[in-house]
């Protein structure tokens, strides 16, 4: 039986050989993955997550990560994680992430990413001309 750490880095590094079948076969049928990155951000069950996959790795000429530190709870996972995606163009990608997976039977039953970026909308454009201002103010470090 595979221990949550296990799997997530098994995962992630199926992601980085680009490799669908093997990060598939480590899915329960009605897994869900969540990730804002993607064009369906909520993706439920095999068919779903492997039309978010096939089109995440047709953008990326070289995904990477690097995990910082994690957290384990029984079948419950948390990571940090340091993301750099070449991007078809090149173009870099350099973010952080928190991924939440959980299993079951050793299989991944839920995975999602959490991004650390602002609000959206007219709260993200409020928060982002207070920025400027402080900035500009000399108030923002």
């Amino acid at each position: 039986m595979s221990d949550p750490e296990t799997l997530l880095r098994d995962i992630l590094a199926a992601f980085e050989a680009k490799d669908i079948e093997r990060g598939l076969a480590m899915l329960a049928p009605d897994a869900v993955f969540i990730d804002p990155h993607y064009p369906q951000p909520e993706m439920r069950g095999r068919k779903a997550i492997t039309r978010g996959m096939r089109w995440a790795l047709g953008t990326l000429e070289k995904p990477g990560f690097n995990i910082r530190r994690t957290w384990t709870d029984g079948d419950t996972i948390v990571a940090e994680v340091d993301t750099h995606h070449v991007i078809r163009g090149p173009l870099e990608q350099k973010f952080s992430q928190v991924f939440v997976a959980e299993m079951r039977d050793a299989k991944i039953t839920y995975l999602r990413s959490y991004v650390p970026y602002g609000p959206h909308g007219i709260g993200g454009t409020i928060l982002a001309l207070t920025r400027l201002a402080w900035r500009l103010r000399g108030r923002l470090g």
